[in-house]
Formats: structure tokens, sequence, C-alpha cells
């Protein structure tokens, strides 16, 4: 009895990369065909001595005929081969349902159980992370063809990445995970468009690996105790051996370089505290009078001052951020 193999392989890993399982099947087998030999497994194989037949016209039946008495297998295209593959199902139900119940004469339906055997192989598989592959190539041709893509900048996108930025902390805030996950594609998206626009720049281009590496650099150099044996006692010798690594970076001759000015009045007042605090522990710029003080105390401390600025007809977050300013001006002078 004869056999056809349908090999399934992955569009977005690099032609070839296949299971040694696959590998071996189509070295053992009599046939290899494609419906295109030019195709990167195909050309992928022929460089490595097993000829592929082009078919460009092959359908479910000259597969099954072909397979009749050896072994046939069909390695297809980027797409998959959906319609083949359907067809080959169809044609495997319809042997099931067709038994020669009773009849002593061969029959069609006999026949069909001397047909070839019939399996799909996965050869490949998408690795953790190779759908971001898709993206860059729809980015890409968004790039190329849509109108209103091609007119973006990262100025012009600056507004997008702050409404994605909030929606997605509103999605972690609900506990709404389809929203969470909707919202981390769309926070995606403006990094990939960051990305792929700085591509496009005449003199300093960098594109999304370039992002890729600079963080995977960052991360490794920053985790020693991960990625180089270097023992620490707990949390706290961790967040300290990333300071310092980072100030040795960035080379930063204020405690509060870095700190980008235009954070919300609060998140903006929280860096620097916290600034203060590391660099001058025993002067914190500010005193809570409560001894612990909880995040629901702390909110309705905040917002009942909130309140009092609005019944005064003064703006909260310009008064904290003439503060914040008055705070580094004063420690940056001492």
């Amino acid at each position: 009895m004869g056999r056809l193999t349908v090999i399934l392989t992955s569009p977005r890993l690099p032609a070839g990369l296949l299971t040694a399982t696959a590998w071996r099947v189509v070295h053992e087998a009599s046939l290899v065909a494609t419906y295109d030999a030019e195709s990167g497994l195909a050309a992928a194989l022929l460089g490595d001595g097993v000829h592929v037949q082009a078919w460009p016209t092959a359908t479910p039946a000259d597969l099954l005929a072909q397979a009749q008495d050896q072994h046939v297998v069909w390695l297809t295209g980027d797409d998959g081969d959906e319609e083949l593959i359907r067809a080959l199902a169809d044609a495997v139900v319809s042997r099931t349902e067709s038994p020669n119940a009773g009849n002593s004469t061969p029959s069609r339906a006999a026949a069909q159980f001397d047909a070839p055997q019939i399996e799909v192989m996965v050869g490949s598989f998408d690795p953790p992370g190779a759908r971001l592959l898709d993206l860059r190539e729809v980015m890409d041709r968004l790039r190329r063809e849509c109108p209103w893509d091609q007119e973006q900048t990262h100025e012009s996108l600056v507004r997008y990445l702050v409404e994605e930025t909030y929606e997605t902390i509103e999605a972690i805030e609900t506990g709404d995970r389809d929203h969470l996950q909707e919202e981390l594609g769309d926070l995606l998206l403006q990094v990939l468009f960051h990305a792929t626009i700085a591509s496009e720049h005449p003199d300093e281009p960098f594109d999304i690996d370039d992002v890729a590496a600079g963080i995977v650099e960052k991360l490794v150099r920053r985790h020693p105790h991960v990625f180089a044996g270097l023992e620490v006692a707990g949390i706290d010798e961790v967040e300290s051996n990333w300071l310092t690594i980072k100030q040795a970076e960035k080379a930063r001759t204020s405690p509060f370089d870095g700190i980008p000015p235009g954070l919300p009045a609060l998140s903006l007042a929280l860096k620097v505290a916290g600034r203060v605090e590391r660099t001058t522990p025993q002067e914190p710029s500010a005193q809570v009078d409560a001894p612990e003080l909880s995040r629901a105390a702390l909110g309705d401390a905040l917002f009942a001052l909130v309140a009092q600025a609005h019944a005064a007809g003064l703006d909260p977050e310009l008064a904290l951020r003439e503060r914040v300013r008055l705070e580094v001006e004063q420690r940056g002078m001492q």
C-alpha cells in the first residue's frame, strides 16, 4: 500500500528548518512534490540534494494516484494549501463512510480501502514570539500602501502613544484580561510604528531589531545576578546594583537627570521624592503625619485636597508641579 505525507511548515521560520522526523521522511520518499519548486523550502531541499518536482496543477486525485504504490511527500506552500488539505480530508471521510459490507464482489468502495494512507505532518513549529514577525510584515505593508500610515511621524503619533498607555492602565485597573490583551497589542503597535518610521531616517536609521537588541543588552547588563553569576542577598541588593550600573551608564551629574519633565504632577513628584530619598535618606522631602498610610487613606487625603483646591479656584496639577520644580532647584544648589 502506498502512502501520502503532507508536510506543513511555518512561513515564519527560515526555509529548511524541519524537524528530524520531517527530514527523514523527505529523504526516504519516492517522490517529493510541491506547487512551486522555487519556494523557500523546496529550494532548501534541492540544495541538500533532494529532488523536488514542481506540480502547479496537482489535484488531490493526482496525489492519491501517484501515492497508490509509492511514498509521496507533498510540501505545502506558505498558506498551508488549505483547499488541498480539505479535499484530502474529504477523501478520507468518504473512504470511511463507504464500507463494502455484504458484497462478495470487489466494488469501488472496497478499492478505496486499498487507497494510500494519508498523513499530515508538521515539519516546523512556530517558536514563542513568531507572530511578532507577522506584525512586522503587516506594519511594513501599511507603511507602503496605506495613505494614513504613510503620513505619520514620530510627532503625530505621540497622542496615540499616550492614549494607548492610559487605556492599558485602565485595563490593568479593571482586571479585564481580554481588554488588557487588546490594549497591550495597541501599545505594541505604537512601538513597532515608531521603529518603522525610525528605520526610514536618512542619516541615523534604526529598526525594531535594533530596539530589541538594545533592551536585551540593557537587561543582561543590569542583571548580573542572573547572567553573570553575581550573588545577591535579596531584592534590596538587586535594586542597589541596578541603580549603580544605571548611574555608571548614564554618567549623570544630578540625581534628577533623566526624569521626564512632562510626567503628570503626581508621577513627577513620586520620581523626585524617590531620588531625594536615595541621595539623602536622612532628609526626606516630606513627612507624613500618619505612621502607616494605607492606599485608601492616601486616596481619600488626595481627593480631599483636590476638592479643596477646586473650591479655592486653584489648579492642583500646577501647584504640585511648581512645588516639585522648587524641590529640584533647591536640591540642585546644595
